[in-house]
């Protein structure tokens, strides 16, 4: 399955740093193993407390989750809520309307991922 884009521009070679220069910037911020699987749990939960949003992430330790929610509040995408009128305190993590900003980024993303596994069953499939 061959797909080809249909280019409104020729690629130049300082438009192609700019494209590898920004897509090195975004992984910089939301890659690794854990980020996206956070920003994912909190757009879908809401506001969640340390050790439920621990529960949810299969793998991930309270000290990783820790730093990467520093991580996270740092670039803007969590908002760390602090409850301190209660007893004992209460912390709550949300995410951020520019977390929001990476939905679509997200949802093709999840669409590219179920595409290549099916691609990988076919092909599996075919060689044997």
């Amino acid at each position: 399955m061959e797909n080809t884009i249909d280019l409104e521009e020729p690629i130049t070679a300082a438009k192609c740093s700019e494209n590898l220069s920004s897509v090195e910037d975004a992984i910089y911020v939301i890659g690794g193993k854990w980020k996206l699987k956070i920003i994912i749990v909190l757009q879908e939960s809401g506001s969640i407390r340390f050790n439920e949003l621990q529960r949810n992430i299969r793998g991930i330790s309270a000290r990783v989750l820790s730093n990467e929610l520093k991580d996270l509040e740092l670039n803007g995408f969590v908002k760390r809520v602090v409850h301190a009128e209660q007893t004992p305190v209460v912390v709550e993590y949300i995410s951020t309307d520019y977390s929001r900003t990476l939905k679509n980024v997200i949802i093709a993303l999840s669409d590219w991922g179920k595409m290549h596994k099916r691609n990988i069953r076919t092909e599996a499939f075919l060689s044997q």
